[in-house]
This record gives structure tokens, sequence and C-alpha cells, in this order.
């Protein structure tokens, strides 16, 4: 982590490696000034400076520049060893780092760290965490110790939940305000929804609307809080969850409750739609907008109900110019089920004669005669429309899952 004494001087070199020639900023600059300077920007990035996104890919190829010009005797200094660990854990360039290790001669540990890092960046999981599972973040210096805290947590989240839990929790607090502690709030959602743990998700969820919600990377936030609600659906505090939606901009607010709509739409969810619902009136009402999504959404959950002629109803004032693309398509084919729900089941195949001799059919048979004169099964129209209304769910349940993306 950056000292806040250290940001002044790494701001200036920051800007010097942007300005000055791409070769005379990598020869006078060691690897670790460089990469405490792309931890600045990535700071930046996590305060909602979205233009130092461009600048960190910029850093990135300077140092990878660097890196590939740098001599062996460079790492004997700790400081640029870590740094280029930094690198990698950043989305740094594979090649250039397996270069550098492999001409260095390394004690245990940062044989370990080095193999464990490198297995990571190169998309080996498995042999990552097998190189890392001795190392501990709290143990290694703290200029490396949050990056790495994250990227075990991140490689423990499908093994054990608690590890992974425990190590982004670390790397929160060892880089407050951090682009780490960004992307560890954003990974300790999805956990937390997975393992069950509705306290811990509105926590971070809460924590990340009061500190992050600028990041670029926010949209990724979106996407776990609305999937853990859905999955927290009947055990997480809605009333919370209203709490920390009202953390956002009344369009934001909009954004989420529609999209909590949609899910619950697509899982039949009918307490968390209506709490969608409720607060879908309220976003719209601040920003002075009657969506069309909301009107879709709700309608969707109602077209097996017993107002299915309503829901035709307004099925129609749906604007599909309106609507994406996706949702245009639900909005017809939403229509198409319910005419086929409203029509009603044809019995013009059901003989109503019991059958009297010679083959004739009479009210109450339980058979009819075949042209052959064999017996065959009289259709019921109970059963026929049963069966009929159990397709068209059927059939809503497929449309809603063909459009969950």
């Amino acid at each position: 982590m950056i000292e806040r004494t250290a940001i002044a001087p790494a701001i200036a070199i920051a800007a010097g490696l942007l300005s000055a020639p791409a070769a005379a900023a990598t020869v006078q600059l060691e690897p670790f000034q460089m990469v405490r300077s792309l931890q600045l920007v990535q700071d930046r990035i996590a305060d909602g400076e979205h233009a130092a996104v461009a600048m960190q890919r910029k850093i990135l190829e300077l140092i990878d520049e660097r890196l590939r010009a740098s001599k062996p005797e460079d790492f004997a200094d700790g400081r640029n060893f870590r740094a280029l660990m930094i690198y990698a854990m950043s989305g740094g360039n594979p090649a250039t780092v397996d270069k550098i290790v492999s001409r260095l001669i390394l004690d245990e540990r940062d044989a370990r760290l080095s193999a464990g890092l490198l297995q990571y960046v190169k998309g080996h999981p498995g042999s990552a965490v097998s190189a890392l599972r001795e190392i501990d973040p709290r143990t290694v210096p703290a200029d490396i110790g949050p990056s790495l805290a994250l990227v075990k947590g991140m490689l423990f989240a499908s093994i054990d939940a608690g590890q992974s839990l425990g190590f982004l929790d670390y790397a929160r607090l060892a880089g407050p305000g951090t682009l780490v502690e960004e992307a560890a709030l954003r990974r300790s959602l999805s956990i937390s929804a997975t393992i069950g743990d509705a306290d811990r998700f509105l926590r971070a969820s809460e924590q990340y609307v009061r500190r992050f919600l600028r990041s670029p990377y926010a949209s990724q936030f979106a996407d776990a809080f609305v999937e853990g609600i859905s999955m927290l659906h009947d055990k997480i505090d809605l009333e919370k969850v209203a709490a920390t939606i009202e953390g956002m901009n009344p369009e934001q607010e909009r954004v989420i409750y529609l999209r909590i709509a949609r899910q619950a739409v697509i899982e039949r969810q009918t307490a968390l739609l209506a709490f969608a619902r409720n607060g879908l009136e309220a976003s719209s009402a601040a920003v002075h907008t009657d969506d069309p999504r909301a009107t879709l959404y709700s309608a969707l959950a109602q077209v097996a109900s017993p107002n299915v002629v309503e829901v035709r109803e307004t099925l129609e004032t749906i604007d599909p110019a309106k609507l994406s693309l996706a949702d245009r398509a639900l909005l017809e084919a939403a229509k198409a089920i319910v005419d086929e729900v409203v029509t009603p089941p044809t019995t013009a195949a059901v003989h109503t004669r019991r059958s009297e001799p010679g083959g004739i059919v009479l009210p109450g048979s339980p058979a009819e005669a075949s042209a052959d004169g064999s017996a065959s099964a009289a259709s019921n129209p109970t059963e026929d429309f049963v069966a009929l209304r159990r397709s068209q769910l059927e059939a809503i349940d497929e449309l809603l899952q063909e459009n969950t993306q």
C-alpha cells in the first residue's frame, strides 16, 4: 500500500512516466518506483476517475518495457522483486515475469511466491493454490500483503469459502481506499451469497455503495448485488437492502430495482418482485419517469394469474421501441402466451353421446368406438384444459429462462 506521505512524489513520477519519452522514463526509474505510480493510479480508479483506466494500461506497458530491460542484479533490492510480483498481480505480462524469475536465485519463500503468482497470471489456479497455500499474506512485507491476500481470496473462493473471505477481509483492512479494497468488497458479495451469509452480504454491499460506487467496476458490483439478493431472497432483510439502495443516486436506484424485478420474475420470487415494484414506484417518481421495463416485468409475473385479461391489456400499453432487443422479444413472446391462455380450449373432438347398438356414442359413455370398432379413451375437457395450462406455464418458464441474459 502506498503511504499517504508518498502521494505527491508518486503523482510527479506518474506524470513523468506519461509525458517523458518511454525509453528515457523506463531507464531512469527503478521498478518499485514505477509500480508505486501504478498503485496511485489504481487508487484514483477506485475513487471513480474513469480516465485513469487508460493511464493504468499505459503505465503497465512502460513497466513492462523497464522490466524487460532489467538485469538480475536489479532484483537484489527486495523492493524491486516485490514490485515485479505486484506487477504480475496487476495484470502484467506473464512472459515478462517468467523470463525474469527464471534468471533469479531466490530463497524458498520467494521461489514459491513467484511460482504461485506466475501460475496465477497464466490462468492455472490449481497450481497457483498449491504453491501459495503456505504463504500467509499477513507475514509478507506490507507493500505486497494486500494484493497477495486479494489473489488468495479469489483462488480459494471455490475451495474454502471461509478462508477466501478471511483473505478478502485482510486485503480490505490492509489496503483501505485502494483498488485492492474495492475488488475485495466486490468479490465478498458473491461468496457471501453462495454460503447464505445474508448479514455479511449486506455489510459488504453497504460499504461498497458508500465508498466505491463511482468505480468503473461498479457495474460488476451491481451484477453481484442483484444476483445475491435473489439467492438470499428468503432470508435477507429487505429493509436493509432498501437502505443500501438509498445510498445510490435516483437513476442508479431505478436501474437496480429494475434488475431486481427482472430477476424476481425469472425466479418466480413473488415477495421480492413486490419489493422491487415498491422501490420502482418511489425511484420512478424521483426521476419523473415511467419505465416500460417495470411494467413488463410486473405483467410477466402475472401471466399465469386469474387476471390474465388485464395482463394482456397492460402488455398492449408498452411501447416496444422503448425496450431493449431482448426485452422486446420477451414482450412479444409474453403476448403470444397470453393469447393462448385467454383462448378457450376446443372441445370439438369431445363426443357427448352414449354408445348405442351399432357403435353409436351416447352421453356419459366411458369410451367411443373407433372406425374399426375398437374402443378408445374419451377426451376429458377438464383434463385437456389442465394440460393446456400446464404447458403454458412451462412455456412461460422456458421463455423467462431464455431471457435471463
